[in-house]
């Protein structure tokens, strides 16, 4: 994690409320692949990343829990005896959702003081929720020596982002932050929340994310939606999730489902194919294999599932064209965000600088390059 932003964090603390505090890392993750699979138990190739959340937490001999957001310059206070969601919230939500979550499961939460900041870009689908929300459980664990396991952990963040910030996400968000490893993925499986890590060679090649800087606007809604009609499909399947139907098992009830719904639902069950799929081309180091695998995935995800937008095509068709990348897809849940490219070390520079500026002439604003890195997960940090 940024040494500068551990300072920050920790100085800023200082300043405001002195005294003995628990300092935690949480990262940001990537999604290689298995995009909207985790509510459906299926598969997915989540890694945590080189950016993220820190935050200090200590213990507040005030009535009051007090949370400074240093990169909004923002102070919120509150009672743990009064919570409830805040229309509009922000940032707030996912910590009083925390707070909330664990009392919800018989554990009383003492007033606290909590300075944070982060390096993960606004709305670049990196999961900065999920990496704010396990800080704050995991730093409260720490401090309150609360003895829950991550596995427990990582469900309280996904109840929060589910009943305070309105967004019925799965698991994975939660899980890579909490358990990433470095230089590895995790293949997930969403249904047991178990993972097993891969490890990522990239040899001559280097991960690079470009976000289109386009806003999540339409995210929660269209997120929800497309959980809706996965259900939906479920239901008339009589399965329990996507990830136990096949092509023809879906084939058999096409008649009975919309062509937008039929080719949602496809999209699932071809996704989790992939993703296995993709694991394999890892195993054998077959990293073409691998960039083609993201080309199809963003096919599936642009034409059938219908969560891309044009600036995220135009970029994945630039790499699809240009002689140094040799796969990329979107990233997350849609609608703007990242795209994920797999792109020749030596020649990192030059394909951000030819790709920004056909960017920039296609749509007259800039896109935002960055060069991560796989690491660890979610842990107590030193200064």
């Amino acid at each position: 994690m940024n040494q500068q932003l551990i300072s920050e964090v920790t100085n800023e603390y200082q300043l405001r409320y002195k005294g003995g505090h628990v300092l935690i890392s949480s990262p940001g993750r990537i999604n290689i692949i298995g995009e909207h699979t985790d509510y459906n138990d299926g598969f997915a190739l989540p890694a945590a990343i080189d950016m993220g959340i820190v935050a200090a937490l200590g213990k507040s001999e005030d009535a009051l829990c007090s949370a400074y957001a240093i990169n909004m310059n923002e102070v919120y206070k509150f009672s743990t005896e009064t919570i409830k969601p805040i229309s509009g919230g922000s940032w707030r939500n996912y910590i009083i959702g925390v707070v909330a979550e664990l009392q919800h499961i018989g554990i009383s939460v003492p007033p606290f003081n909590l300075v944070f900041a982060g390096d993960i870009p606004n709305g670049a689908g990196l999961s900065s929720s999920a990496a704010l929300e396990n800080s704050i459980v995991f730093g409260l664990n720490e401090l309150f020596n609360l003895q829950l396991p991550k596995s427990e952990m990582i469900l309280i963040s996904q109840r929060a982002e589910h009943n305070y910030a309105g967004v019925r996400c799965g698991i994975m968000d939660q899980y890579a932050s909490m358990f990433g490893q470095e230089s590895h993925a995790l293949l997930l499986d969403c249904r047991i929340h178990e993972a097993r890590p891969i490890k990522i060679d990239f040899q001559d090649y280097q991960l690079v994310l470009i976000n289109t800087n386009v806003s999540h606007n339409l995210v929660e809604a269209e997120y929800n939606d497309r959980r809706e009609v996965c259900e939906k499909v479920t239901s008339i399947l009589k399965v329990n999730a996507l990830r136990d139907a096949n092509e023809r098992q879906l084939q058999s009830i096409k008649s009975e489902i919309t062509e937008a719904d039929y080719q949602k639902a496809l999209y699932i069950i071809q996704e989790n194919e992939r993703v296995l799929k993709a694991v394999k081309m890892i195993e054998q180091n077959d990293l073409l294999a691998l960039g083609a695998i993201l080309f199809d995935a963003h096919n599936g995800a642009s034409n059938q599932f219908k969560i891309s937008c044009p600036e995220l095509d135009f970029l994945v068709d630039q790499a699809r064209i240009h002689k140094d990348a040799i796969g990329a897809r979107m990233m997350g849940g849609g609608f703007g965000g990242c795209t994920i490219n797999i792109v020749k070390k030596d020649a990192v520079d030059n394909y951000l600088e030819d790709v920004s500026q056909a960017y920039f002439n296609k749509f007259n604003k800039r896109c935002s390059p960055y060069v991560v890195s796989l690491s660890k997960g979610t842990c107590v940090s030193q200064n």
